[in-house]
């Protein structure tokens, strides 16, 4: 006769409680920067939006978004964009060159990065009243040319979504032949021969 094996227990569930204020403690220890918005100003961030950002909570909080960008075109002509080509739900999203503050000790100040940028605003008809935006550090999977100019920069990551040059153009406000231009200068700098290899040059760089 066999004796009788007792069955292991089961193992509970860890139950994850965000009930009340436990909701703070998600949002500060989220895995992606995050921020609250009002009218393109910063009026929260969690701890890898400053870690990635290399700042101190005071250098973003009541801040501008203005701060993050290389230069005030690209933040101008960003919030142009969002106000565009939000959805039907007032999501958006796009790949873009961020800069880090360096106000941590022993970081680089102005260090330029790809950043992949997704969020929400609350009110589709009124885009910059208030949202939340998550953003996530690409500088390990993809390096920036240090002399790109602004415009470069921004026509670099529409390229990389696939767009053409009309569509590219559409998006900027500018002609697909001034596109075109720049496409030649991004062509040069990656000593690319063809856009598809400009592209992966720009993905592995």
């Amino acid at each position: 006769m066999h004796a009788a094996v007792n069955p292991v227990p089961a193992r509970a569930p860890v139950a994850l409680s965000l009930q009340g204020s436990d909701y703070r403690t998600a949002f500060e220890l989220a895995p992606i920067g995050l921020v609250l918005s009002r009218q393109r100003l910063m009026i929260d961030c969690n701890r890898e939006l400053l870690a990635m950002f290399r700042a101190e909570r005071e250098q973003l909080v009541g801040h501008s978004f203005e701060v993050l960008y290389p230069s005030s075109d690209e933040f101008q002509r960003t919030g142009s964009r969002i106000s565009a080509q939000l959805d039907a739900h007032g999501r958006y999203a796009d790949e873009r060159v961020m800069k880090r503050l360096g106000g941590a000790p022993g970081a680089l100040a102005g260090e330029l990065f790809w950043c992949h940028v997704s969020g929400r605003a609350l009110d589709p008809a009124d885009p910059h009243a208030a949202g939340i935006w998550a953003f996530e550090d690409l500088s390990a999977l993809r390096q920036l040319k240090a002399d790109l100019t602004p415009r470069e920069r921004e026509i670099a990551a529409l390229l990389i979504e696939g767009l053409t040059s009309k569509l590219i153009g559409k998006r900027l406000g500018i002609s697909p032949r001034t596109v075109d231009v720049y496409r030649a200068r991004l062509m040069r700098k990656y000593e690319a021969a063809t856009t598809p290899e400009l592209v992966h040059k720009l993905l592995s760089a």
